[in-house]
């Protein structure tokens, strides 16, 4: 998913960056349907509420991200988490033979189809619901892949990167966009003031959802940024993985090569 993405949030074990973030509702239902089914409810305001609530830096961020591909110019890039598919669309500027995302929610994917049909870019990007921890694509399938503020919403970080790993081919890259925690005064006052009482405060009223924009604040403070998270890409197979903060550190750009 993109930038201000519900997320479930539960006491993760800071020192193991690979412990479940776990849906904060006891339900009989599991992390991935409560999720799939947040993400539902809200897709229709999604997009507005993306830029709005980040003043439109978002858009900057994502071309960022696609720059990191720019010398390897990928033919077949699968975009994990794809949501709305901004960043499937972003991906467009270099010129693949085909973009494939692929997200838990239909609901995200049907508004990212809509996107695509007014833009004529159906022989380009092609959207499917799927899981991943279970990428329904062979080994070595794609040059490149991108994953945009999608990763905390993986219920079991290791896994899903794996599955990522498995369907690249030999020395295509990863380029993962998350959000970081800022380190410095008075950048990171002023982003834990923003994330913890102005965001949910809005996402709340314009996406009429009481729950969807609180957890964010929580799973960001609990997702394993920086160092933590590249040391995740090496356990999971990434090869010269690097961390690239953006915006005084509040996103992170990640890369590995397979």
């Amino acid at each position: 998913m993109l930038i201000f993405a519900p997320v479930f949030l539960g006491k993760s074990n800071l020192n193991n960056p690979l412990s479940t973030v776990k849906p904060i509702q006891s339900s009989d239902t599991g992390k991935k349907q409560q999720v799939e089914e947040m993400f539902d409810s809200i897709s229709k305001r999604y997009d507005f509420l993306n830029h709005f609530l980040s003043l439109g830096i978002d858009k900057g961020w994502r071309k960022k991200a696609i720059n990191e591909l720019i010398a390897s110019q990928p033919k077949q890039i699968l975009d994990m988490a794809t949501g709305t598919a901004d960043l499937a669309i972003a991906a467009l500027e270099l010129n693949p033979d085909k973009v494939t995302g692929i997200d838990l929610s239909e609901g995200m994917l049907s508004v990212g189809r809509t996107k695509i049909t007014k833009n004529q870019q159906n022989n380009k990007i092609e959207l499917l619901k799927g899981d991943s921890e279970k990428i329904l694509f062979p080994d070595n399938t794609f040059d490149a892949c991108t994953v945009g503020f999608g990763v905390r919403n993986f219920e079991n970080f290791e896994q899903g990167l794996s599955e990522i790993y498995r369907v690249l081919k030999p020395g295509a890259k990863l380029v993962v966009l998350e959000f970081s925690k800022p380190k410095k005064f008075p950048v990171k006052n002023l982003y834990n003031f923003y994330f913890n009482a102005i965001l949910p405060f809005w996402g709340r009223y314009i996406s009429k959802s009481n729950s969807a924009y609180t957890y964010l604040p929580e799973s960001v403070k609990h997702f394993p940024d920086g160092e933590a998270f590249t040391n995740v890409l090496i356990k999971t197979g990434f090869k010269t993985p690097t961390a690239k903060p953006l915006t005084f550190g509040i996103c992170s750009i990640y890369t590995g090569i397979k």
